[in-house]
């Protein structure tokens, strides 16, 4: 399997990676496009689709398709994690699973796979919406 090629760093991608820090929710390309124009940087769409698909490609946020079928993204922590997201607000909180862990690894040994990954979301209504 070959590597992703490694993206060159420009401006709008390193205004893309510092808005992500500053947010604990799963965001939309398109927000996060309004937000950098909002605060004045000139950057496009397209080119806040590129880096975000760079970022998901070197592992440094989380991509998942919310309940509307949009993709939207977080930046993420270094280490294996799953989620639980508020299918109201978007608050996401990063959890180990380690049964998962132990459940993945069984299921795939038995079928003969190798060099398995997965991801896992717990989605449902954080206390703030219940």
């Amino acid at each position: 399997m070959s590597q992703p090629p490694v993206q060159r760093q420009t401006r709008q991608r390193s205004a893309v990676q510092v808005l992500l820090n500053e947010f604990d929710d799963f965001r939309s390309a398109q927000q996060v496009h309004e937000l950098l124009r909002s605060r004045g940087e000139s950057v496009g769409l397209t080119t806040v689709y590129r880096s975000l698909q760079g970022l998901a490609d070197a592992g440094e946020v989380d991509v998942r398709v919310n309940d509307d079928g949009e993709t939207v993204y977080r930046k993420c922590s270094d280490h294996h994690h799953h989620h639980l997201v508020c299918r109201e607000c978007g608050t996401t909180v990063e959890i180990e699973g380690p049964a998962v862990e132990t459940w993945v690894d069984r299921v795939a040994t038995q079928h003969g796979f190798t060099s398995v990954s997965h991801t896992f979301d717990i989605v449902g209504l954080c206390p703030a919406c219940s």
